[in-house]
């Protein structure tokens, strides 16, 4: 990172008198570096969490920096919280700063920002850190959720590595993860602002937010040796959140798995849709290959080459993909129901396997190895 690099923690707070304390512990303890300021959201709070931060605060090795919001009910939620608590944070840390993102009931592993700041420095702008629920509350959860869970992060891994084998991001090697929880989220204020901040919704607003960064192309790096703990709690703040989810899921397991899953050939298709496009961007246009890759490209989507040549022109890429994916009817997202599971992880690996065959024996034709397994 830039030797004038200024980190800045942003945190939205509800009703979180038990857990500020051991979060804003847990960053005072960071090892290898250190923050400039923590900004504390606090969001339509009605206990004593104000308290405990006034009384906490002067020990810390940071600045600490309250600001205290009453929103009416329907605009009260997680999304207009984080997105005010960075943009105080992003106002501190200046234009050549970093604002990072967790949330009150975590505590962040004694390395966190250390790592955060060495994966930016390999010139990402955004960097993804996993979050890990408490041993002592995961303990809590039934087993069957907890296996649940790991097959269904397995099968979102597998799909992932058919990107990264098909469509290779070189910000973002393997091994990586597929998280993009608010709980570990690092950005350039530079990339922040491009992306417009973080959208103020009422669920999701952390995807919500990496999807408006990779519309705007920013570099985004997946770490996973980057972890922060998280409350396994069933009686969450936010409505539709985590523990919202695990409550109902408690009560009887989803049908469906999550919407952003789906079955692995369909997965393939939108990794070489990517790659196509990818490639397609970086040719001179009107020449005899950019015409090739455009109509290769509408073949897979299955849109006239017309308007494929038309949305590929897009300011950036990601705007490009997400126009082009929106249009496809080939790309209509297909459920995956929990039942299905294992047949579709078994067709995935099936994949992954013959794409890692491919690329042994053609590495220098790697981009095109799906060809394959069609």
């Amino acid at each position: 990172m830039p030797p004038a690099c200024f980190p800045v923690v942003a945190i939205p707070v509800r009703n979180e008198a038990q857990h500020i304390g051991p979060c804003l512990r847990a960053l005072a303890a960071q090892r290898g570096a250190s923050l400039s300021h923590v900004v504390l959201l606090l969001n339509n709070c009605t206990d004593g969490t104000c308290g405990v931060v006034r009384a906490l605060a002067p020990s810390l090795p940071f600045g600490v920096v309250v600001a205290q919001r009453t929103w009416p009910p329907p605009i009260a939620h997680a999304g207009t919280a984080r997105r005010a608590a960075m943009q105080v944070a992003a106002g501190l840390a200046g234009s050549d700063g970093i604002v990072l993102t967790t949330d009150a009931d975590g505590r962040v592993a004694p390395d966190w920002l250390a790592r955060t700041l060495a994966a930016l420095g390999t010139g990402v702008d955004v960097v993804c850190g996993r979050a890990l629920i408490d041993p002592e509350e995961a303990r809590l959860i039934p087993a069957h959720l907890h296996e649940d869970d790991r097959m269904e992060t397995a099968y979102a891994t597998l799909l992932d590595r058919i990107h990264d084998l098909v469509d290779p991001d070189p910000h973002d090697p393997w091994p990586r993860h597929t998280e993009h929880s608010g709980a570990s989220i690092a950005v350039t204020v530079a990339a922040w602002r491009r992306a417009g901040g973080v959208p103020a919704v009422p669920l999701g607003e952390d995807r919500a937010f990496l999807r408006a960064l990779r519309h705007v192309d920013a570099a985004i790096r997946h770490a996973p040796d980057v972890t922060v703990c998280v409350s396994g709690r069933i009686a969450g703040r936010a409505r539709g959140g985590m523990a919202d989810t695990m409550a109902r899921r408690m009560v009887r397991q989803d049908e469906m798995l999550d919407d952003s899953l789906e079955p692995p050939r369909a997965g393939l298709r939108r990794a070489r849709a990517r790659a196509v496009l990818r490639h397609l961007r970086g040719l001179t246009p009107a020449t005899g290959p950019w015409h090739d890759a455009v109509s290769g490209l509408a073949a897979l989507l299955c849109l006239p080459a017309a308007t494929v040549a038309h949305m590929a022109r897009a300011r950036s890429g990601g705007m490009a993909w997400r126009r082009l994916e929106a249009s496809s009817p080939a790309l209509v997202r297909v459920p995956v129901r929990r039942a299905d599971l294992p047949m579709h992880m078994d067709a995935a690996q099936r994949i992954v396997s013959s794409l890692l065959v491919a690329s042994d024996i053609m590495p220098a034709l790697a981009p095109a190895v799906t060809s394959v397994v069609r």
